[in-house]
């Protein structure tokens, strides 16, 4: 037991933990080819595209791949000013996203809109001119909710970011970690993603960019290994967002999370324009593209788990220090 000033009495306790959690893959890892599908708006659980069967499930370069391409290569780069798309049936992995070739165009749960108010034809013919002529600033929204799920690419091709969606088999039970509420769903995603890319691609360093190429968030993993009780956690919530369904009991045993502990810097302001600017120039920081609207629920998550450590504890250097709940079973 120790008294800090300003923060009261730190006390460190013997943690007894006698459930033995698995943390559970993202959307990225779990896809597997020959399997039926069903993707839905995580928002609103309004399915997006019906069943689906991949022939083929392959994973996309890394995120940097074009700056290596002088190093391997001898001669000039084969993949400029291409795109990797998938073919009929193919589903490519990204680090945030899946490319899937949406064959007879969009559906009627989605819209396709320009991100700039100039034309209105996504209303018009289910978005079909603007398949015919893709823009790389045209979004795919849920017709249902509004929310924006992804991007399209091509004429054929539809970008859907993994903290937008959901994807189930056609006989999974609805009952399921699709009923998360949202702000738990995206820290679960996130935490869990750039534990499996700082596993296969040793980095731990990411830049959080928004699909306007903007970053928004320096993101630096320090333990993927930590567990955390919280009095404060609800069964359907956040850790550190409270929610209207917590019941306080005196002698109530509180359930450990499996957590990451992160350093973070929020790059909206340009008050340490000096390592944004350094890290963008680091082919050691791995870049995490997302909606710009998911960049700004995860800077509020993070600030509400930096606000709820005590004041010693949330600052290191000129980063901040947080915690995200890992999805686990």
């Amino acid at each position: 037991m120790q008294r800090v000033s300003g923060d009261g009495l730190h006390i460190r306790l013997q943690l007894q933990n006698d459930n033995d959690m698995e943390v559970l893959p993202t959307l990225i890892e779990s896809l597997k080819a020959q399997k039926s599908y069903l993707f839905a708006c995580q928002s609103c659980r309004e399915t997006i595209l019906m069943e689906r069967v991949f022939r083929r499930v392959l994973p996309l370069p890394n995120g940097n791949w074009n700056a290596l391409v002088d190093d391997w290569c001898c001669h000039p780069d084969p993949f400029a000013n291409r795109k990797l798309l998938p073919r009929k049936d193919d589903c490519l992995l990204g680090d945030t996203f899946v490319l899937v070739n949406w064959g007879s165009g969009p559906n009627e749960a989605l819209i396709l809109e320009p991100e700039t108010a100039d034309t209105d034809v996504s209303k018009e013919n289910g978005g079909k001119d603007l398949m015919q002529k893709p823009n790389k600033n045209v979004r795919v929204i849920c017709k249902c909710c509004r929310a924006m799920l992804g991007e399209v690419i091509s004429s054929d091709t539809l970008k859907l970011y993994i903290t937008e969606v959901t994807v189930k088999s056609p006989i999974e039970d609805s009952e399921n970690t699709n009923l998360l509420n949202r702000s738990l769903f995206v820290e679960n995603v996130i935490a869990c993603r750039i534990v499996e890319v700082s596993s296969s691609q040793s980095t731990f360093r990411f830049s959080v960019q928004g699909h306007d190429g903007k970053a928004y968030i320096l993101l630096w993993l320090l333990n993927a290994d930590t567990l955390l009780v919280s009095s404060k956690t609800s069964v359907s919530g956040s850790a550190f967002i409270p929610s209207e369904d917590i019941s306080y009991n005196e002698h109530k045993s509180y359930c450990a999370s499996n957590v990451v502990k992160v350093l973070y810097l929020p790059c909206v302001t340009s008050n340490h324009k000096d390592i944004v600017d350094a890290w963008e120039k680091d082919i050691g920081v791995h870049s995490l593209p997302l909606p710009v609207t998911t960049c700004q629920e995860l800077l509020l998550l993070l600030s509400a788990s930096t606000g709820s450590l005590p004041p010693s504890m949330r600052t290191m250097n000129t980063f901040q220090v947080a915690f995200m709940k890992l999805a686990s079973n």
